[in-house]
């Protein structure tokens, strides 16, 4: 291995996460010093509804699209949704498996696994782009960093794919490429709209707080259409 390569699996990676954490750290701090407001009015909720319940409802709700009238009346949308989020986690979890677990990347059937994700990742990258272009409507709300995100996403699935089976032997191209996507996606994250996820818990703890104090949370006979 180069030392190239190893400064990329090591140091540009320990540094680019440590930049991700401090941002993130400042934005919970700030985030922290807003306060909930109170509700106003008597609960309403049925018998065996609570604020708990309706906490993790609304927690689990992104994994129920039977419960989301956009789910349900576009399922293979959601679909695409959970296959590019799963490519995410395993194009993550390949950063830190290949400088610090490689015997892992040994086993065959999880290669596969690994290379099938990505890949159907990146497919998914691929028409999501199309259709950002091609929808006027999507067009029209679309930020450059709405194309930029994307598209850094989609090229970094490519390289993760082909980094896989961690080969540096046969050339370090690939693997170079990946780390280094890796390490800028890190650092441009916290400053995008892919920061999204970090208010996830946050947003959805507050819903599923106050659905659940009214009676709304958990759903009882969704109507379907």
């Amino acid at each position: 291995m180069s030392e190239a390569l190893h400064f990329a699996e090591h140091r540009l990676q320990e540094t680019a996460l440590l930049i991700m954490a401090g941002v993130y750290a400042v934005r919970l701090i700030w985030l922290m010093r807003f306060k909930a407001g109170k509700e106003r009015q008597a609960p309403t909720g049925l018998p065996g509804t609570t604020k708990g319940k309706g906490i993790i409802y609304s927690w689990a709700n992104i994994f129920m699209p039977w419960s989301m009238e956009s789910a349900r009346k576009h399922v293979l949308m959601w679909f695409q949704f959970g296959i590019f989020h799963m490519g995410v986690t395993a194009a993550i979890a390949l950063s830190v498996i290949i400088p610090y677990a490689p015997e892992v990347l040994e086993i065959t059937l999880i290669t596969t696994i690994f290379q099938v994700v990505i890949v159907a990742a990146f497919i998914v990258g691929i028409m999501r782009i199309i259709r950002r272009i091609s929808i006027p409507v999507l067009r029209a709300i679309s930020s450059p960093d709405d194309y930029f995100s994307l598209i850094l996403l989609t090229v970094w699935f490519f390289f993760a794919a082909f980094s896989v089976p961690n080969r540096w032997q046969e050339g370090e191209t690939f693997l170079l490429t990946y780390f280094w996507l890796t390490a800028f996606f890190l650092v441009y994250v916290p400053f995008s709209k892919i920061s999204h996820y970090l208010y996830y818990p946050f947003t959805r703890y507050y819903l599923g707080k106050t659905m659940g104090f009214r009676g709304v949370f958990p759903l009882r006979g969704t109507r379907r259409g």
